[in-house]
């Protein structure tokens, strides 16, 4: 039997923790969708821990944690909860954990844009965390992003990306009037990333089936 835990009110509604305490009979804890613009707080032996984009079942050291194709991952922040964990006496490693090669990869011009575009609204704005979410899914949708799997093909990478900021930086530089991003420090830092992370990705669709 697999179970769905879904927002249906505002968003803070306790889902990691309804997450929590569902994986203790779970084989599998999948995150589905969403990225890292939200926490988890989840109390497990009178200890807090805080998430962001890892699923809560992550405290289970027999459990199956999987961050699937429907999240958008911002690399950086997703090391560092690794990192957070770790530090935190968890376990964090590719039997625990695994990231789908499929999932839209948040980059630095997501980011910029959700921030400039927020500042353009003014009193009109929509509260967004300017964490890249939401342009990330745009791209996703219109079929221009950048996935996982991009980033372990230096050379796909490096095209898509070049595309991609070229018309990104268009955008910041003649409608928002900012400076363009630089390519090299961009590809640079996540190639990095990519090489860091390159144990827990998978095709991750083929376990869960």
């Amino acid at each position: 039997m697999g179970l769905v835990v879904i927002g249906a009110q505002w968003g803070d509604e306790g889902k990691g923790k309804m997450t929590d305490f569902l994986a203790e009979t779970a084989d599998v804890v999948v995150r589905y969708q969403g990225g890292n613009n939200a926490g988890h707080t989840v109390i497990a032996n009178d200890k807090k821990y805080k998430l962001h984009l890892i699923p809560s079942g992550i405290l289970y050291d027999e459990k199956l944690c999987i961050i699937g194709n429907g999240v958008v991952i911002d690399p950086k922040a997703l090391l560092d909860e690794i990192e957070y964990l770790e530090n935190e006496g968890v376990n964090v490693n590719p039997s625990k954990l695994l990231i789908s090669d499929r999932a839209h990869v948040i980059m630095p011009y997501h980011k910029l844009i959700d921030a400039l575009s927020e500042k353009q609204r003014g009193s009109k704005d929509i509260g967004t965390t300017g964490k890249g979410i939401g342009p990330c899914y745009t791209d996703k949708h219109e079929r221009t992003g950048i996935r996982i799997c991009d980033l372990l093909n230096k050379e796909v990478f490096a095209e898509k990306l070049k595309t991609n900021l070229e018309n990104k930086n268009r955008l910041i530089n003649e409608i928002y009037g900012e400076e363009k991003l630089n390519f090299d420090e961009i590809y640079s830092s996540y190639i990095e990333y990519a090489e860091k992370l390159r144990g827990f990705i998978t095709d991750t669709s083929y376990i869960l089936y």
